[in-house]
């Protein structure tokens, strides 16, 4: 009897506003406790006492392009933390010929330089998404080079783009992950998340057929996109959204106005940052069809309402958050990944 108890565990939920406002948070104990472990942190890296005659950066290291705006002491804890979050097990060589470090050879490096310049951007030009809790590059990857939650644009199983019955407009697939299995469009992402040009928020404004074009079928694909916030995040609409008016800003949460930023933050990366360095990525780090690989909310929040359930690595690492305006990358086109580096 307690083994058939255990088995159907059931749902709990947290109220987080008035009740009768549909601010209903629902969740399950036992998906929250096998999550824990990804969103730990990792101990700080050591700090060294300040030496006021140490060397610069530019003084010890030849091609330090981004962080050359540190001490030498902040710029190798740094850098060990980097190892740490990114490539524990290659440490040093995943992203440097370790006989030559200035060399931009290995694509991963020049990766990594581009990433960081959009870590300390997200840090100071998106405060309306990241607050002052801010972002290092263990929110993302969390100990793994590639990080989870990384995603192709999704050209559909070979029947899911027409049948005898005729073409299905990219839905009623239900094997998609990215829209929870569901039989929603299930390439939302690449609509709604790499540009701004598609109106997300679909409600129409005339009586009639003619010059309107929101529709059911956009109503559908936009839902696909909440479909993956929610489950991405962890929550269900109330989180962002009041059920009795779902389009009304005025019943909405404060978290609708943070989704609101966030998606735009989303756009940026994938616009001004991924699209650059796709030329970069060898074919093995590419999809089936050669799309680059491009982020979305599961990349930081993996399940949790906040990524890292709100714990901030800044103070740690205030390097990170320096306002510093640069320059669009100059990136090299062929750089030679490592043969013997599978990441």
């Amino acid at each position: 009897m307690l083994l058939l108890l255990t088995a159907c565990e059931g749902p709990a939920s947290v109220q987080h506003g008035y009740r009768g406002t549909g601010m209903l948070q629902i969740y399950k104990p036992s998906v929250l406790a096998a999550n824990a472990a990804i969103h730990e942190i990792p101990e700080p890296e050591p700090v060294d006492p300040p030496e006021p005659d140490a060397q610069s950066v530019n003084e010890l290291y030849e091609n330090v392009q981004v962080l050359n705006d540190l001490s030498a002491l902040e710029f190798s804890r740094l850098m060990a933390a980097m190892s740490t979050w990114v490539a524990p097990d290659e440490g040093c060589k995943f992203c440097h010929n370790t006989k030559n470090l200035a060399s931009d050879e290995k694509y991963t490096k020049v990766v990594a330089r581009r990433m960081l310049q959009m870590t300390r951007n997200l840090n100071n030009q998106w405060k309306t998404h990241v607050k002052d809790t801010g972002v290092t590059c263990w929110t993302c990857h969390r100990g793994q080079a590639v990080p989870s939650g990384d995603w192709f644009n999704n050209p559909g199983l070979p029947h899911s783009q027409g049948n005898m019955l005729g073409a299905k407009a990219g839905q009623n697939t239900p094997t998609m992950t990215e829209v929870a299995n569901s039989s929603l469009p299930f390439n939302p992402l690449s609509s709604y998340l790499v540009n701004g040009d598609n109106n997300i928020r679909i409600q129409g404004t005339q009586a009639l057929a003619g010059q309107n074009r929101r529709s059911i079928k956009q109503a559908e694909h936009s839902y696909g996109l909440m479909i993956y916030m929610s489950t991405s995040l962890g929550v269900n609409c109330t989180y962002c959204h009041n059920t009795r008016a779902m389009g009304d800003w005025n019943v909405s949460t404060p978290q609708r106005v943070t989704a609101w930023h966030g998606i735009r933050m989303v756009r940026d990366i994938n616009s001004n940052y991924l699209t650059e360095l796709a030329p970069l990525f060898p074919p093995y780090r590419l999809s089936e069809e050669g799309d680059y690989p491009k982020v979305g909310c599961a990349t930081c929040h993996k399940g949790a309402y906040k990524p890292l359930y709100g714990v901030s690595m800044l103070p740690d690492y205030p390097e990170l958050a320096k306002e510093i305006t640069y320059e669009k990358s100059s990136i090299p086109v062929n750089p030679a990944p490592a043969a013997d580096l599978r990441y």
